[in-house]
C-alpha cells in the first residue's frame, strides 16, 4: 500500500490511500486544484480515486470534497452528523457510515470509529488493504483519548496519529484564551503529549511507520513534536520510522508485504 499525505494541518487535510487495486481519498480539506496539484506531484491521478472518506464537516477537511467529488464522479461516505452539518453534500452522491460499523470500499475493509472532537459526528478510521493485509489507522482532530480508543490501533502497521501542539507554546502563544481552552479541551486537539501516550499504547512488532499529523503551525514545530514523541517512546521497542507530516509539502509512505516472507517491508 502507498500512503500519499497531501497536506496536514488548519489548513487543509487530505490522504490518499492507494492498494494494488484501489485509490482512495481519506478528507478533502484543499481546493480541486490544489488537490489535483498535490495528488500529480506524487504520480496519483484524480480519476483514479474511487471513494473520498470524510471525518468530519470541518472546513479543513471538506473544503473542496463537494467539487472535486463532482468532477471526478467520486462517491463520498460520511457519518450522518456530518452530512446534516455539510449542506454541500447535497451536490455529491453520498453514502452514509456509521462507527462501530465496517464498510467495504473496493479493495479496502474501513473501520469507523467515533472521535472526541467539538463536530457533528467526528470519525477516524483503520483502513485495511485486502488484496496486502496492510493496516493504516487515521486519528486526528481529538480532544483526548482513552485506553479503550487507543485499543482500536493496536495492530495497525503504520499509524497516521494528531500532534497538534506543544502545551507550553499554546498557553503563550498569540490565541486568544478561549480558543487556546477550545484546543486543549476534551473536545479539542491532541498535544504533543497525549499524541505520544497514544502511540505508546499503540507499539507493537508490525508498527512499522509513525507519522505526526495535523501540527500547528503557530503552537508547535515539527522538531519540537518529534522529540517529545521519541522520549514518550523511549522503551516501548518502537522499531519504525517517526515523520511530520507538512500542510504544504505532499508525501508518501509505502508498505508492501513480502511474499516469500510474509512479513512488512517498508520504503520511503
Amino acid at each position: 500500500m502507498k500512503i500519499h499525505i497531501l497536506g496536514s494541518g488548519s489548513r487543509g487535510n487530505a490522504i490518499v490511500l492507494e492498494s494494488e487495486r484501489e485509490c482512495i481519498l481519506v478528507d478533502a480539506g484543499f481546493g480541486p486544484r490544489t488537490l489535483v496539484a498535490r495528488m500529480r506531484s506524487l504520480g496519483v491521478e484524480p480519476a483514479s480515486i474511487s471513494t473520498l472518506v470524510l471525518t468530519h464537516e470541518h472546513s479543513d477537511h471538506i473544503e473542496g470534497a463537494a467539487a472535486a467529488a463532482r468532477r471526478w464522479n467520486w462517491t463520498v461516505h460520511a457519518t450522518e452528523g456530518t452530512l446534516r452539518s455539510w449542506p454541500e453534500h447535497r451536490r455529491a452522491r453520498t453514502q452514509t457510515c456509521s462507527p462501530r460499523r465496517d464498510i467495504v470500499l473496493g479493495d479496502f475493509t474501513i473501520s469507523i470509529i467515533r472521535t472526541p472532537h467539538d463536530a457533528r459526528e467526528p470519525i477516524a478510521l483503520v483502513a485495511t488493504a485486502n488484496s496486502s493485509g496492510v493496516r493504516v489507522g487515521i486519528a486526528y482532530d481529538l480532544g483526548h483519548v482513552s485506553r479503550r480508543f487507543a485499543s482500536q490501533f493496536e495492530d495497525v502497521d503504520a499509524l497516521l496519529l494528531e500532534s497538534n501542539h506543544d502545551e507550553g507554546m499554546l498557553r503563550s502563544g498569540p490565541y486568544p484564551r478561549v480558543v487556546q481552552n477550545r484546543i486543549a479541551g476534551p473536545l479539542g486537539h491532541l498535544s504533543n503529549t497525549d499524541a505520544a501516550v497514544m502511540a505508546r499504547a499503540c507499539v507493537h512488532a508490525g508498527l512499522r511507520h509513525l507519522v505526526l499529523c495535523h501540527l500547528s503551525a503557530q503552537n508547535n514545530h515539527p522538531t519540537v513534536a518529534l522529540d517529545t514523541m521519541r522520549a514518550g517512546m523511549r522503551g516501548a521497542g518502537f522499531r519504525g520510522t517517526l515523520q511530520a507530516a507538512s500542510q504544504d509539502v505532499p508525501m508518501t509512505v509505502s508498505l508492501a508485504r513480502s511474499r516469500r516472507s510474509g512479513q512488512l517491508s517498508l520504503a520511503l
